[in-house]
C-alpha cells in the first residue's frame, strides 16, 4: 500500500483546508498516545474496584486527569518555546535540541535501570514495589 492511500492521508486530503481539523489532529493524537501509555496503571487499579459504576468513574476521572496533565505539561513546554522563539531564533533551535537530547538520555537511563540493573532481560528478574 502506498502512503497516498493510507486512510490518515485520506483524512488529510479530505480536511487537511479546515482549520480546525489542523488544530485537533495533534491534540487527538496526544490523548490516544496518553492514554495508550498509561493503560497498565490503570487496569492495575480498575482490577481492585468491584462496583461496575465505580469502575467507570475510575476510568473517567482517570483519563480525564491523564490528558489534562499532558495537555498542561506540553503547553508549559511549548510556550517556552514559542516565548525564547520570538526573541532569538537559534537559542529555540537550541533548546528544543537540548530538550530531545535530555528527553533521550532519561529514556536510555530507565532502559537500562529497568532492564539490566533490575534484572529484566535476565533470567531472573528481580522487582520489589516501593
Amino acid at each position: 500500500m502506498h502512503e497516498d492511500q493510507t486512510s490518515l492521508s485520506w483524512l488529510d486530503r479530505t480536511f487537511g483546508k479546515i482549520g480546525l481539523y489542523q488544530q485537533l489532529r495533534p491534540l487527538v493524537i496526544g490523548i490516544v498516545h496518553g492514554l495508550a501509555g498509561s493503560a497498565a496503571v490503570a487496569l492495575l487499579i480498575l482490577t481492585t474496584i468491584r462496583n461496575p459504576r465505580w469502575a467507570m468513574v475510575y476510568l473517567l476521572v482517570f483519563g480525564l486527569g491523564t490528558v489534562g496533565g499532558m495537555m498542561l505539561i506540553t503547553m508549559s513546554i511549548a510556550s517556552a518555546f514559542r516565548f525564547f522563539g520570538r526573541k532569538n531564533e537559534r537559542f529555540s533551535h537550541w533548546l528544543g535540541l537540548a530538550s530531545g537530547f535530555v528527553s533521550l538520555a532519561f529514556g536510555l537511563f530507565l532502559a537500562y535501570h529497568i532492564g539490566f540493573a533490575n534484572g529484566l532481560f535476565s533470567g531472573h528478574p528481580e522487582w520489589t514495589p516501593r
